[in-house]
């Protein structure tokens, strides 16, 4: 009993030792620590000319001093078992001035991500190209929304992700590392080099609001772990080949062509092979993967409603859409869309499709949005499209529709500008009746089922009463067969009769008296 007292006592010092006693050293690494105070000396904070919109700026700075380890340092991001600096994120931190060649940034051989994107920092890169080589571990680089000028070497565009001008170059180094490439909001001109096969590693491409005039790039169809393609707002045009077919995009779920010049038809073969868009029960985890610093990444989606074009942010960690509008695509919209049942966003606006709206549209169960307006689009809207009950936003409108509007869930909440512009449609939320089916097809006189229409409800009484007559018909017979002729029957109706007789007799007596 003793020693187990003393082996309690002994076990007690050594904890209370263990936390009054201060670590003989901090994780981060003085050299490193160093040259991000050096860092901030060179770079201003101020934020009287920053608009962020809704988003406060991020006063990430104010904590970086000698008296904190440098790895708790806001934005700051360190390697927990070697202590070296490997993440550093100041985006929107107010942060002006320029980045030079010698800035003790480029110490940071270990960096894995660097966002300095939306501040007003500026700088040549070209100068600064030799020392970003330095980062061989970078999978990660944001610049955007800043002030930098100047060219970019080939071997630099294999790691970046900026906002410079100038072309894109035509050769990339092997980088198997990098994940995300951004490149969009700049003015970048020319091709999208074949070279970014190589980056087997890619899961998201962003090259939105260039300048950038191309064919469709297909060979990207080959980065098998690619889930996010953004080419709007540039000037790529051509066919859609129907060579897709041989590739997959597997694990495409967020596909943006939108504001290009794309031709032609839609092969029912691309939309065969986007199977991340078609698996609604396989819930992957893109968190880690599309997350900064805690915070995840974000793009730009533009939806028309009430007639006014609206740009919000979605998530790209849990999002999945297809934006094809404003192009110049042409034929049928292919039924086999319909399979892509994990679309949350889907707008085929501003093109030249024609024919009905495909009725597998009723699959696409969790569709949020859905615009298929300004095209050339006829026949009626498929009744099945009200399953879509996750459905609040719907655009319709400047086609050539016809018949009723369907009723049921999300389309009781739609207004007229969903419809507006189609002659031949009719019903609520329309000021316009349906009567005979104004503006829509007359019906084949052994065709009478037609959903919204009076006509149902005509027949169904007509049927009734046939039905009823031929159920009393068939029961007087089966008695008349069965038991002979039905003497209480005509007794009956004998009386009657003879009652009925005799006083339209006596009535017609008094009359004559």
């Amino acid at each position: 009993m003793g020693s187990l007292c003393l082996v309690l006592v002994v076990l007690q010092l050594s904890w209370s030792l263990s936390f009054s006693v201060p670590p003989s050293s901090h994780l981060c690494l003085p050299h490193q620590r160093d040259a991000l105070l050096h860092f901030k000396t060179t770079i201003s904070v101020d934020c009287e000319f920053f608009y962020y919109g809704d988003t406060y700026p991020k006063m990430h700075m104010e904590s970086w001093n000698k008296s904190i380890d440098c790895c708790s340092w806001e934005g700051v991001k360190c390697d927990h078992v070697t202590g070296h600096v490997i993440g550093i994120h100041l985006s929107q931190s107010c942060l002006g001035g320029s980045l030079f060649a010698n800035n003790s940034l480029f110490q940071l051989h270990n960096l894995r991500w660097l966002d300095l994107s939306y501040n007003n920092l500026e700088g040549s890169l070209l100068e600064n190209s030799s020392n970003l080589f330095h980062f061989h571990g970078l999978r990660r680089l944001n610049l955007a929304g800043n002030r930098f000028n100047g060219t970019i070497s080939s071997k630099l565009f294999s790691q970046l992700v900026n906002n410079f001008y100038g072309k894109i170059p035509n050769s990339f180094v092997n980088n198997r590392k990098l994940s995300h490439l951004l490149l969009n909001d700049n003015q970048l001109e020319g091709l999208v080099p074949p070279s970014l096969a190589n980056c087997t590693s890619l899961e998201l491409l962003n090259l939105g609001n260039n300048k950038l005039r191309d064919k469709f790039p297909h060979w990207l169809a080959s980065l098998s772990r690619l889930q996010v393609l953004i080419l709007r707002f540039n000037r790529f045009y051509g066919f859609l080949p129907h060579s897709i077919a041989s590739y997959d995009f597997l694990a495409l779920r967020i596909f943006d062509l939108s504001e290009n010049e794309f031709t032609g038809t839609l092969s029912t073969k691309l939309f065969r092979n986007l199977r991340a868009m078609k698996d609604k029960h396989k819930q992957q985890s893109y968190s880690s993967n599309f997350q900064y610093d805690g915070e995840f990444y974000e793009i730009p989606v533009n939806l028309t409603t009430k007639r006014l074009e609206l740009e919000f942010t979605k998530v790209v960690a849990n999002f999945v859409s297809m934006d094809l509008s404003n192009n110049q695509f042409c034929g049928k919209i292919p039924e086999n869309v319909g399979q892509l049942i994990s679309l949350q966003m889907l707008n085929f606006s501003h093109n030249n499709f024609i024919g009905p709206i495909p009725t597998s549209f009723g699959n696409l169960v969790a569709l949020e949005s859905l615009d298929l307006s300004s095209n050339k689009l006829n026949g009626r809207i498929p009744s099945q499209m009200t399953k879509l009950t996750f459905l609040e936003v719907l655009n319709l409108s400047n086609n050539n529709l016809v018949g009723p509007i369907p009723h049921g869930n999300q389309f009781d909440t739609f207004d007229n500008d969903s419809y507006n512009d189609n002659s031949g449609l009719c019903g609520l939320p329309l000021s316009k009746q349906c009567v005979n089916h104004v503006g829509a097809e007359p019906p084949s006189p052994l065709v009478v089922e037609h959903e919204g229409s009076v006509i149902p409800f005509f027949w169904e009484v007509v049927m009734m009463g046939y039905g009823s007559g031929v159920v009393l018909g068939l029961s007087l017979g089966y008695i008349v067969f069965t038991t002979g002729r039905p003497w209480w029957f005509i007794r009956k109706v004998e009386r009657d009769w003879q009652y009925n007789f005799s006083r339209w007799v006596r009535r017609n007596r008094v009359r004559r008296n």
